[in-house]
C-alpha cells in the first residue's frame, strides 16, 4: 500500500511511522484512519521490524479531525440510526464500519492488537485524536514544545478511539475526567505531572530519546517474548482476579522456555549475546 498521509521508514529494526500532512499540522482525515490500520497492520507481521516510533511531520504531532471536510467531518452516515444491539450484530459489516464506527477507535484497536513495542515521539500539538491515538503506544515522549489537549468538550462531542479504556489506566479516573471535562490544552510539562508521558526533552532530542529506548526494547531481546510481554499485560491489567494472568502467564512460560529460551539460558552460561530466532507467537489466550 502507498500511503498519502504517512512515511513508514525502517531502519536497523526500527520503524518510523510519521504522520504526513504538514501544511495542515498532520490534521487526522478517513484517509489517515484507513493507512495508519493497515501500517501498524503490515509493521506486526513485518519481520524487518522490531519497535515502531510515531512521530510528526513539521512542527505538529497531530492536530487532530481534519474539520475542514464535507458533510459528516467524521466520515459517519448520518442516515443510519445505529443502536447498540445493532452494532455488536454487525461490527464487521462493511456499512457499519464506514457509516458507524469510529475511526480513532479502529486505530487504537490496531495499535493495541500490534505485537511490536511502540513509542510516541510527539513533537508538538496533539489534541484530539493527535492525543488519543497516543494512549495505546507503550511510552509517550513529548518534546518541551508539545501540547496536549482532550479537547473533545469543545466540540459537544466524546472521548473517542477508545480512551475511556485507556486513559484512566495510564493517569487515573479523576485526572482522566478533569480532562476531558475541562478540555484544556496541557503543556508537556503538565502532561508529565499527571503521569501521561515518560519524559519531556528538547526537540532535538525527541528522536535520539525515542530510538535509544526503542533499542533498549529491541537489542538482544526475543521477538517472541516481548509480544507475549505486551500482551500479558494489557490483557491481564483488566482480569477479575490474578488466576487469569496466571494461566496465561503458564502457557506463555511454557513456550517460550521451550523455544527462545533455550538459546537465552545457553548464551548466558556461555556470557555471550544471545541469537533469538523464534518469530512465530504461540497461542496462550483462549479464543
Amino acid at each position: 500500500m502507498v500511503y498519502e498521509t504517512l512515511r513508514y521508514d525502517v531502519s536497523d529494526g526500527i520503524l518510523t511511522l510519521t504522520l504526513h500532512r504538514p501544511d495542515s499540522l498532520n490534521a487526522f482525515t478517513v484517509t489517515m484512519a484507513e493507512e495508519l490500520v493497515d501500517a501498524f497492520g503490515r509493521a506486526g507481521t513485518d519481520d524487518d521490524v522490531a519497535a515502531i516510533v510515531v512521530t510528526g511531520s513539521g512542527r505538529a504531532f497531530c492536530a487532530g479531525m481534519d474539520l475542514s471536510a464535507e458533510g459528516n467531518v467524521f466520515g459517519l452516515d448520518e442516515t443510519l440510526r445505529p443502536t447498540p444491539e445493532e452494532l455488536r450484530e454487525r461490527l464487521d459489516d462493511p456499512e457499519i464500519v464506514r457509516g458507524v464506527r469510529d475511526t480513532g477507535g479502529r486505530v487504537t484497536l490496531a495499535i493495541f492488537d500490534c505485537p511490536k513495542p511502540v513509542i510516541a515521539a510527539i513533537n508538538g500539538p496533539a489534541v484530539g485524536i493527535g492525543a488519543t491515538m497516543t494512549l495505546p503506544m507503550d511510552v509517550r515522549i513529548a518534546s518541551e514544545k508539545a501540547r496536549i489537549g482532550f479537547v473533545f468538550g469543545r466540540l459537544g462531542i466524546v472521548p473517542e478511539a477508545a480512551s475511556s479504556w485507556f486513559l484512566p489506566r495510564l493517569v487515573g479516573i479523576s485526572r482522566a475526567l478533569e480532562w476531558t471535562y475541562s478540555a484544556d490544552i496541557l503543556t508537556a510539562a503538565e502532561a508529565h505531572e499527571g503521569g501521561l508521558v515518560r519524559s519531556v526533552v528538547p526537540p532535538e532530542e525527541l528522536l535520539p530519546t525515542a530510538y535509544a529506548l526503542a533499542a533498549k526494547f529491541t537489542t538482544d531481546r526475543s521477538r517472541v517474548g516481548t509480544a507475549l510481554t505486551r500482551k500479558l499485560i494489557y490483557r491481564n491489567v483488566a482480569q477479575p482476579h490474578p488466576l487469569e494472568a496466571h494461566l496465561t502467564d503458564s502457557l506463555a512460560m511454557f513456550w517460550t522456555s521451550v523455544g527462545d529460551g533455550k538459546e537465552g539460558v545457553r548464551a548466558f552460561r556461555e556470557k555471550r549475546r544471545p541469537e533469538f530466532t523464534e518469530r512465530d507467537v504461540p497461542r496462550v489466550f483462549p479464543s
